[in-house]
C-alpha cells in the first residue's frame, strides 16, 4: 500500500511481540499495544469500582449529569455515552440503575439531576479514579503522556483520512 502524503517512514510491520526490545518497538503493531493497554487499564479500573459496587458506565453517567446546564434529558445522556458503552442499551440501563439507587432524580421536565447521594458517590468515584490513574501513570511524566496521546490522536486522524479517501 502506498503511504499517504505527509508520512515520514515506511517501517515494516512485525508480528506482535510482548518481549520486543526497545530497538524493535517501531515495528510493533499499534492495534496490539493499544488494545493491550485498553484491556489492562479498563480491567484495573472496573475491578477497583466493582469492589465498591459501582460500574464504569455508572461513573460516566454521574459525570455527564454533574453540573450540566441545562440539565440533560435521559435521551441526551444515552446518545452521548452509548458510543463508549459495551452495547446499545447499556447506558439506558445505567440511568435506570442510578434512578433506582437514588443517585439520580428527574425534574418535572424529565431532566436528570444528581441527588446528594449521587454527588457523594460521584466525588468518591472521582477520588478512586484519581488513585487508579496514579497507578497507571507511575513513572510517566505529563510531557511523555501528552506526547503519547498526540501520537494516538494523529493515528486516529490518519485512519479517518484514509477511510474518507477510500469511500466510494
Amino acid at each position: 500500500m502506498k503511504p499517504l502524503t505527509g508520512s515520514t517512514t515506511t517501517t515494516d510491520q512485525a508480528p506482535a511481540d510482548p518481549a520486543a526490545t526497545d530497538d524493535m518497538l517501531a515495528t510493533q503493531p499499534i492495534g496490539y499495544w493499544s488494545g493491550l493497554a485498553r484491556t489492562a487499564v479498563t480491567r484495573q479500573l472496573r475491578d477497583a469500582m466493582a469492589r465498591i459496587d459501582v460500574t464504569q458506565p455508572q461513573y460516566w453517567v454521574l459525570n455527564r449529569v454533574n453540573g450540566a446546564l441545562p440539565a440533560p434529558a435521559r435521551e441526551e445522556v444515552v446518545a452521548q455515552l452509548t458510543p463508549l458503552a459495551d452495547g446499545p442499551h447499556e447506558i439506558a440501563r445505567v440511568v435506570d440503575q442510578l434512578l433506582h439507587r437514588g443517585w439520580l432524580s428527574t425534574d418535572d421536565r424529565g431532566r436528570l439531576r444528581l441527588t446528594q447521594a449521587g454527588e457523594a458517590a460521584r466525588a468518591r468515584l472521582r477520588q478512586l479514579v484519581t488513585e487508579q490513574r496514579a497507578v497507571v501513570h507511575e513513572g510517566i511524566g505529563d510531557e511523555e503522556y501528552v506526547a503519547a496521546l498526540k501520537v494516538l490522536r494523529r493515528m486516529v486522524a490518519n485512519v479517518e483520512r484514509a477511510e474518507r479517501h477510500r469511500a466510494p
